[in-house]
């Protein structure tokens, strides 16, 4: 249970990190930034398998990389429903998603090592 707590504090931390960096990616406060967090994960949980296995076979063409756009559309879908937390369009999410993807695989190796 500890470790999710962690998980879920370190994903809002990377979402803030991706708001310094990436300009049309706001993330307003660490209240909206854990809101997002546990949003984004849901939506990737729920709508994003399923998006994820309907283009399966465009994924396998493109190598893996058409799953950032899907990543890019959970984070925009997430931000029409999160207060605080702005994405102004595609490109900002599909950037932010670039840079989340980065981020997460270096707080599973932290989290894996602790």
């Amino acid at each position: 249970m500890l470790r999710l707590l962690i998980h879920w504090l370190l994903s809002a931390i990377a979402l803030i990190v991706t708001a310094e960096l990436v300009p049309g990616f706001e993330v307003r406060n660490l209240t909206a930034a854990l809101i997002a967090a546990l949003v984004i994960g849901l939506l990737n949980a729920t709508l994003g398998l399923v998006l994820k296995i309907i283009t399966f076979p465009i994924s396998i063409l493109t190598l893996g990389l058409f799953l950032l756009v899907i990543n890019a559309l959970m984070i925009l879908a997430a931000s029409s429903i999160v207060r605080g937390f702005h994405v102004t369009g595609l490109l900002p999410a599909f950037i932010g998603a670039i840079i989340l993807a980065l981020l997460g695989m270096l707080i599973r190796a932290i989290l894996k090592e602790a």
